[in-house]
């Protein structure tokens, strides 16, 4: 079957459908055998939305899905809505990111389907972060579900969450923001025997970003982090701090480079820790003069 048949046997599956609803609402069949009626509306409006897809029509893919949320909704089934409307939201994702719709969270909210709303809301961030190019709303929307996470009891997946809010903040010189995130994530998982390892690269998140405010922070913030988590101070990361924090007080750029260079070697930089080295370098070459490079 081509698209354009798939299209058609979805209009009249929706058609159907419609009948379907529009029959639960008289008195009798209200009486006797309503919800029959939406749920073979609810089983309609769904293959009516995968034929949607196939046809790649997300816009009416993604129209059908919120239907078959809506009427789930009226029979009390929770969970079935909300899968249905973050269907839908994938599907609206595809046709147009700017109409993605939040009604599914909203919904799914009140409801205490936190994990779900949870989920919604990671789905909408990375729509911000990757085709809308809307670092803030991104931030906004990760921090929602990394608190409805935590109304779960949930730990791993708020840490995660939290620590991409960390990130950005960090590259809109949220630096404050990003330090609190990282000190904390440090602490949830330091005493943990299979997450600890990982505390190490918080820490030294936040000692960067200390480091971007204030040489004399840094410092403190090196010295408590070593106090908390003592495994901290035999760390690659840890070093290299201690190295920098020396060539800082120096104004000795070229010792600067030559730690970030030397550490590099063993474990490759990401974009963000070069972001931040490069902005801690350009204090030391005053007024962002040098050639902008750690290498």
């Amino acid at each position: 079957m081509d698209n354009a048949g798939k299209e058609r046997e979805a209009v009249q599956l929706m058609a159907e459908a419609e009948k379907r609803v529009k029959a639960s609402h008289s008195f009798l069949r209200g009486l006797f055998g309503g919800n029959t009626r939406i749920e073979e509306a609810c089983e309609m409006y769904t293959r009516a939305a995968n034929m949607f897809k196939m046809a790649k029509n997300w816009s009416a893919a993604g129209n059908a899905f919120c239907l078959a949320a809506k009427l789930h909704m009226q029979l009390q089934s929770k969970h079935d809505s909300a899968t249905s409307f973050v269907d839908a939201g994938n599907a609206y994702k595809k046709a147009d990111p700017q109409v993605f719709p939040l009604d599914g969270v909203l919904i799914v909210r009140l409801r205490g389907r936190f994990t779900i709303a949870a989920k919604h809301h990671i789905t909408i961030a990375e729509i911000y972060e990757t085709e809308l190019v809307d670092i803030e709303k991104a931030i906004a929307h990760y921090e929602q579900s990394a608190d409805y996470y935590k109304g779960e009891e949930s730990n791993r997946q708020p840490n995660k969450c939290l620590l991409k809010v960390a990130a950005y903040a960090a590259q809109l010189e949220q630096y404050q923001k990003a330090i609190e995130i990282y000190e904390q994530v440090g602490a949830n998982t330091m005493d943990n025997p299979l997450l600890k390892y990982s505390a190490k690269d918080y820490f030294f998140k936040a000692a960067l970003c200390h480091f971007i405010v204030d040489e004399l922070n840094a410092k403190l913030a090196l010295e408590k982090y070593e106090e908390m988590f003592p495994a901290f101070t035999d760390s690659r990361e840890c070093k290299l701090l201690k190295k920098l924090l020396e060539a800082h007080e120096e104004q000795n750029s070229e010792a600067y480079t030559e730690a970030v260079k030397e550490f590099d070697s063993i474990s490759r930089l990401d974009q963000w820790l070069t972001t931040m080295l490069l902005r801690i370098k350009k204090s030391i070459q005053g007024d962002g003069e040098g050639d902008g490079d750690l290498k």
